[in-house]
């Protein structure tokens, strides 16, 4: 990325990782999720503060509800929940997440979208 970055017409180059909102808002049931979430958040700030001298920028997106297979691969007593929980929300769609990805490494150099925190119009938590 740094070489990227070099060779590169607005010598920058972008590295955009996917969270979730379980990266900001614990829920019981889904610690190990959580884990994993609030892990990608810390590991993005870190990364961005130690390339960003590099003119590479590290960004975050985290979304919440998207209508994708996630929940299909959980226990039986999560899916339910999840289901009953979101069944009344327009669920984001995988096409407003690569929306986002696009406005972060579509940004001029001197911007930097470091995390965007994206939730279903409907969603409250």
């Amino acid at each position: 990325m740094v070489r990227a970055a070099e060779g590169e017409p607005r010598h920058t180059a972008d590295v955009v990782n996917i969270s979730s909102s379980a990266g900001r808002v614990a829920r019981g049931g889904t610690a190990v999720y959580n884990l994993t979430k609030f892990g990608v958040n810390g590991f993005s700030e870190a990364l961005r503060q130690e390339l960003q001298p590099l003119r590479v920028r590290v960004s975050v997106i985290e979304p919440g509800t998207v209508d994708t297979e996630l929940a299909s691969h959980t226990r039986e007593e999560l899916r339910s929940r999840v289901e009953a929980q979101t069944q009344a929300i327009e669920r984001l769609q995988p096409e407003d997440i690569a929306d986002a990805v696009a406005h972060i490494v579509g940004s001029p150099r001197r911007v930097a979208v470091n995390e965007v925190f994206v939730r279903a119009a409907d969603q409250s938590w």
